[in-house]
């Protein structure tokens, strides 16, 4: 059989005078070209939906509390009464400074102090019968005051050497080992306790972050969920709530400073997690939701490929929101009850004739596993 394109022998006539009938017989089909045959698609109908505004940023955990222990007196470390990264109450012992020099100087404190308080009741007695001045009772009287303060300190000095927890929360490292001298002031530090539970996330939403929010501004209102994904990308079980918000913008990052607290009873958050906070601000209403793959994204804008009602391919311009997990938030451009072509994609051409139908139910594993005979599988999404 001749191809229309075909090369003919030179060297013979009748096969030239064949050739050429063959040519003029293809030249004249060649202006009415077969139609297109129509391209199998999946549709899905466009459905205007209500979906949250949200917001996923970086974020990084802390304790809500970090409370340093420090001594109060000095002297040398007896005794370590925990085991570092122990779980202490307040009010726990943890260290023991050396008491010694603090109970001489409690027990001396104390004896002048009940010399003054008898001496202040006698010169008392002796000004009811004007038997001394007004004076020397006053003196007595400022006397027995200082002393009952220097008890008190005393006392104060002795019970602060032993060390004890401030809050609740986990043990960090012994700054100081025991048989240190101990100094009060700048190397007073012995350890630090972070409170974990509740345990705080810090983060900052930029400006253009922020122009997404109602309003196009940042307020605690605003802000009507907080919640955690976690380093491996599950959603942490335990909702938060916004406890801090800057009144500034950062100059320097042009951002601005936020802080979430989620409980933590089992400790499984710790402090320097590096995790990411999805805040959730309102409602996007009616808004349509468009797989990723649908969405082709040119130099002259987004668009989506729908189905007209002639079942031809039609491009439609959309404006684009965020992601919604696997899908697109269209704000615009599409109308309710559209049809969206969903696979097929790099197929698509515009005005080209097509087969849409519905999606497929997935099918359950061991049932209908083959394919018809002589049809082939249809090509998936972004295939």
């Amino acid at each position: 059989m001749f191809s229309c394109y075909g090369q003919l022998p030179a060297r013979s006539g009748l096969l030239l005078l064949l050739g050429s009938m063959l040519v003029i017989g293809c030249s004249g089909g060649a202006d009415a070209p077969p139609p297109h045959q129509a391209l199998p698609v999946t549709v899905i109908a466009a459905q205007p939906q209500s979906v949250p505004r949200v917001l996923e940023v970086m974020a990084q955990t802390e304790g809500a509390k970090e409370t340093e222990v420090r001594a109060r007196v000095g002297g040398l470390l007896m005794r370590q009464f925990y085991q570092e990264g122990d779980r202490v109450k307040a009010g726990q012992p943890l260290f023991l400074i050396d008491r010694a020099s603090y109970e001489n100087a409690y027990a001396e404190a104390k004896a002048r102090a009940d010399q003054t308080a008898r001496e202040r009741e006698r010169f008392r007695k002796l000004l009811d019968i004007n038997g001394i001045s007004r004076k020397e009772y006053d003196d007595t009287v400022s006397a027995d005051e200082m002393a009952q303060a220097a008890f008190r300190q005393a006392t104060l000095n002795l019970s602060w050497t032993n060390v004890t927890a401030p809050v609740d929360g986990i043990t960090g490292r012994a700054e100081k080992s025991v048989g240190n001298l101990i100094s009060v002031g700048m190397d007073s530090l012995l350890t630090v306790i972070h409170q974990n539970d509740p345990i705080w996330v810090r983060f900052s939403l930029s400006e253009s972050d922020a122009a997404r929010l109602p309003d196009g501004r940042l307020t605690p209102e605003a802000i009507t969920g907080v919640e955690l994904i976690l380093p491996d990308g599950s959603l942490y079980g335990q909702p938060g709530k916004l406890n801090f918000l800057a009144s500034s913008i950062d100059t320097l990052l042009g951002t601005q400073q936020l802080r979430a607290e989620f409980p933590n009873p089992d400790g499984r958050l710790l402090p320097g997690q590096f995790v990411r906070a999805r805040l959730t601000a309102g409602m996007y209403e009616g808004v349509y939701l468009v797989p990723q793959v649908a969405i082709l994204q040119t130099a002259q804008g987004d668009l989506v490929m729908l189905a007209d009602a002639e079942d031809k391919i039609a491009p439609r311009p959309v404006k684009l929101g965020e992601w919604a997990g696997k899908d697109w938030i269209v704000m615009g451009g599409l109308n309710t009850g559209d049809r969206i072509i969903v696979d097929n994609i790099i197929k698509l051409r515009p005005g080209n004739p097509v087969a849409p139908h519905p999606p497929q139910a997935p099918q359950a594993p061991g049932q209908g596993g083959g394919q018809p005979p002589g049809q082939a599988s249809k090509p998936q999404a972004g295939q």
